[in-house]
């Protein structure tokens, strides 16, 4: 593998120039830069980024915690964060807490004794001294689609709020009375603030949210079919259990097979967080849908504008309802077919 002497001596230059050229250094000439790259080129040279990063304070690295790698709306996350900061110059090492506290503090300190340049992060729940000490000591940070109160740094989230009441609008005109939700986690931001938008809509048409419906999940599949299952016990089950996350929903729509029940026919199904795969469930699930490649992307420009010097900005995207036949849905006339003949 070519060294900087290998390159400087190719050139004719010195290691210093060398340096200075791929560091971007003005004060080399026109020539000397051109032969220097030249030289980088024929002979493979690829600069050491860690002992560069030593002299420049700079990694070029992002660090960026997920709440659940299994669940598709994190996995889209991930890979729209990774192609922006890639597009901008960065690297990204990713960790999955599982929705587990204790494993999202460890990604977090690993992450920091890395050099990282700056951090993303999904937290898991609201109470994470190790972030509120970083953040005061003022490593570069942003929270992505969940935040911790009191923490002062931006956030890059999507606002679900108007997309709950059009969901709730969409099924009272259905019909649906008896509402039921499977909630995130109370610790978190979303897991609170769907059940709130939920109760204050079917408030907005006089409709109960009694305790009985309300069942405590964790944002994994299994709490959603346990959860669904004591909806089934109830003396009067629920018309419409909403899940307020996709992979909630999905363990809810094994609850109700298991029954030999079939949705809607029996009990219908929403769901919070729209993945590619609601589209092919039988019936296609009725989901509320986040912009989320366009959430990596605004959390990655913030946290980069944080690490550059400029000033970021929290950034607060709509969420949408996304209308199927998981809900009691009128089917959609097919297309009609004319004869050629």
């Amino acid at each position: 593998m070519a060294s900087i002497k290998d390159v400087a001596a190719s050139a004719g230059v010195s290691v210093a120039t060398v340096s200075r050229v791929l560091n971007g250094h003005p004060s080399v000439s026109a020539d000397a830069r051109e032969r220097v790259l030249a030289a980088v080129a024929a002979l493979g040279y690829r600069p050491n980024a860690v002992a560069r990063s030593l002299r420049t304070d700079q990694t070029h690295t992002l660090g960026l915690v997920i709440s659940d790698v299994l669940n598709p709306y994190f996995t889209e996350l991930a890979r729209s964060v990774e192609e922006e900061a890639r597009a901008l110059g960065y690297s990204v090492i990713i960790g999955n807490a599982d929705e587990r506290p204790e494993l999202q503090d460890h990604h977090v300190r690993n992450l920091l004794d890395r050099r990282i340049d700056g951090l993303l992060v999904s937290p898991t729940d609201g109470g994470s001294p190790l972030m509120l000490d970083a953040a005061r000591a003022g490593t570069p940070m942003v929270f992505v689609d969940r935040w911790i109160p009191g923490v002062d740094v931006p956030v890059v989230r999507a606002d679900g709020r108007a997309a709950v009441r059009d969901l709730v609008a969409h099924l009272y005109g259905l019909g649906h009375r008896r509402l039921a939700i499977i909630a995130g986690p109370a610790a978190t931001t979303t897991g609170s603030e769907r059940v709130e938008a939920f109760r204050a809509a079917l408030a907005e048409y006089g409709l109960p949210l009694p305790d009985a419906r309300i069942g405590q999940g964790d944002f994994q599949a299994e709490s959603g079919r346990r959860v669904t299952e004591g909806f089934l016990d109830l003396p009067e089950p629920p018309d419409v259990v909403f899940a307020a996350d996709n992979l909630m929903a999905l363990g809810a729509l094994d609850a109700v097979r298991a029954r030999g029940l079939r949705v809607p026919d029996d009990i219908a199904l929403a769901a919070f967080d729209d993945i590619p795969w609601f589209v092919h469930t039988d019936p296609p699930v009725t989901a509320i849908a986040q912009p989320t490649g366009e959430l990596g992307r605004a959390a990655v420009r913030a946290l980069v504008d944080r690490i550059e010097g400029r000033t970021p900005r929290s950034v607060t995207l709509p969420a949408r309802l996304v209308v199927r036949r998981s809900c009691g849905e009128p089917p959609t006339p097919s297309p009609v077919q004319r004869s050629t003949t």
